[in-house]
């Protein structure tokens, strides 16, 4: 067999359908509807125009500039895009957002986008040995890494509501020593744990296990945890410019940690690949950092949407799950998520359907533009009506 054994195990993440045979208004991946900041756009191509020699050079392959960027970015908002308060170009952070000391580049580290941010942060700090504790239904990627490096895991059942069941991941952790993960909100469901919660969970948690926080859609309504982060030297955030930053197709990710644990997940990096984010991206990541103003906005409108098509689905009959995030999970009594899914298809829009069992009845809504929303309620109100 020319393959190994460690080979044929993977299994690997399924992406959002990538449609090749026509043209759909695009609600299934939770990418943002909106294009890059117009700064990003003018950086990029300045770039490319102005300095072509240097795509035939190495990056700095510590993304320092990038770093010293989102860290500026991070004090200026507060890590939470949708509440922060813009003043012309001044951006400062809500009251609920502040943070209590001066986010540095040294506590950041970026990757080419979460997913391999990710990678990394499992390598490093979940071991063969340990079972790691996350949720049962949580971002799917997680049981990829899982396999790919050969880690147990525990899986935990959500409550009956759809939220974290926060003591039983405690009480596995402290029986597994193996250290936590979830997704802040959480993906698919859309809900999140205030700051506070998480807290309480960290006081509980073992201080010499890792604990992981994904933050990718905490700009659209959740709580950052970056506070916690002088109280928690376990702390890991990951974060991306993929949901709020309009970058998905930058493939740029980063986590902020303390110094201690942002050079662990650099010593796997420079095990992997010396340059792992490319001069382009790094251009265009440090010009988006220098316009949250921009990201401000766009959070803001995705966010309005959002609560605008929730009212709009329980006034349908759906049972749908109060969302922090960028998305809408939703059923419908009478109507199977797969079939509601390939009916709405058939009118251009492409929506989530998951078929693991226990959310196959769900489907997974990306919030759009106005307009496109407007487009996705006229297809189910004909869907309905069917």
């Amino acid at each position: 067999m020319i393959t190994s054994t460690r080979m044929n195990n993977l299994h690997p993440y399924v992406p959002g359908e990538q449609p090749k045979d026509r043209v759909y208004i695009k609600l299934n991946a939770n990418e943002n509807p909106y294009a890059p900041a117009p700064s990003v756009q003018k950086a990029v191509t300045d770039f490319v125009q102005s300095h072509p020699e240097k795509m035939g050079l190495y990056p700095d392959p510590d993304s320092n500039e990038l770093h010293a960027a989102i860290a500026d970015m991070l004090n200026k908002t507060g890590g939470v895009l949708c509440r922060a308060k813009v003043d012309g170009d001044k951006v400062t952070p809500s009251e609920q957002d502040k943070i209590p000391f001066t986010v540095t580049p040294e506590m950041i580290y970026s990757g080419n986008g979460s997913d391999e941010v990710l990678s990394f942060v499992f390598y490093a700090f979940f071991d063969s040995s340990t079972k790691f504790v996350m949720p049962e239904f949580t971002y799917s990627f997680y049981p990829v890494y899982a396999g790919f490096y050969n880690i147990p895991m525990d899986n935990v059942p959500l409550n009956s509501d759809w939220s974290l069941d926060k003591d039983e991941m405690l009480k596995r952790a402290a029986a597994n020593r193996g250290g936590i993960i979830f997704a802040n909100p959480n993906a698919p469901t859309g809900i999140g744990l205030k700051r506070e919660e998480v807290r309480q969970m960290l006081l509980k948690a073992s201080k010499d296990e890792i604990f992981i926080v994904d933050e990718a859609y905490v700009d659209f309504g959740g709580e950052s945890c970056i506070p916690l982060l002088n109280e928690f030297k376990n702390l890991v955030i990951v974060r991306t410019f993929s949901k709020s930053l309009c970058g998905a197709g930058m493939r740029l990710g980063y986590i902020v940690a303390n110094p201690e644990l942002v050079n662990i997940v650099t010593t796997v990096k420079n095990s992997v690949n010396h340059f792992p984010i490319d001069a382009i991206a790094q251009v265009a990541g440090n010009a988006a950092c220098k316009n949250p103003a921009y990201y401000v906005e766009t959070s803001k409108k995705v966010a309005e949407e959002r609560d605008k098509f929730y009212i709009f689905l329980k006034e349908k009959g759906f049972y749908v799950i109060e969302s922090q995030t960028n998305f809408l999970f939703a059923r419908k009594d009478g109507i199977s998520g797969d079939e509601l899914y390939r009916k709405i298809k058939a009118e251009g829009l492409l929506i989530r359907h998951f078929s693991t069992s226990g959310i196959e009845d769900f489907v997974r809504i990306t919030i759009g533009t106005k307009e496109q929303m407007n487009e996705l309620r006229k297809a189910f109100e004909k869907v309905l009506a069917e």
